[in-house]
C-alpha cells in the first residue's frame, strides 16, 4: 500500500481535465476546490476498491474483476453509474479485442512474409548450386581426363 497519504491522490492534471469536461465553459474552479475534489475522488476509489475486494474474497479470489466492481457499486448505492460503467467496460473490451486481432494479423503477416523470404532464399540457393555445378566439371570426369592425359 502507499507509504504516504498523498500517494493515494489522483494526479492533479487528471482531476483538472475531468473537472473541465464536467463543467460548462467559463466556469473557474479554485485550487482549494480542485484539491477537495481530488481528495474526494481518492476516497471514493479506495472505498469502491475495498467493497469490490470484499466480493472477491467471498468468492475466494485474490484478483478483483469487473463483476466485483459492479457489485460494489450496487452495494454502495451507486446503481445509476452502472449503465455508463457497463458501456465504458464494453468499449474497453472491444478496444482490447481490436488490438489483439491487429496484433495477431501483424504476426501472421510477418510469418507469411518470413516464410516467403525463406522460400525465395532456398530457391536462390538451389539455383546458385545448379549454376555452380554447371560451371565446374564433375570431379569424377575431371579425374578421368587427367588419367587419359597421363596414359597418352
Amino acid at each position: 500500500m502507499a507509504e504516504r497519504p498523498e500517494d493515494l491522490n489522483l494526479p492533479n492534471a487528471v482531476i483538472t481535465r475531468i473537472i473541465k469536461e464536467a463543467l460548462p465553459d467559463g466556469v473557474n474552479v479554485s485550487k482549494e476546490a480542485r484539491r477537495a475534489i481530488s481528495q474526494a475522488a481518492s476516497v471514493f476509489v479506495l472505498y469502491a476498491t475495498s467493497c469490490a475486494n470484499s466480493f472477491a474474497m467471498k468468492a475466494k479470489r485474490k484478483t478483483l474483476n469487473a463483476g466485483d466492481v459492479m457489485a460494489a457499486m450496487e452495494e454502495m448505492e451507486f446503481e445509476r453509474f452502472l449503465p455508463p460503467l457497463r458501456e465504458a467496460l464494453d468499449a474497453y473490451k472491444k478496444g482490447q479485442k481490436g488490438k489483439k486481432e491487429a496484433s495477431e494479423q501483424k504476426r501472421k503477416d510477418k510469418e507469411k512474409k518470413n516464410g516467403t523470404e525463406e522460400n525465395d532464399k532456398s530457391r536462390e540457393e538451389e539455383e546458385d548450386e545448379e549454376e555452380h555445378m554447371e560451371d565446374e566439371p564433375d570431379a569424377e570426369n575431371e579425374g578421368e581426363e587427367e588419367e587419359e592425359d597421363v596414359e597418352n
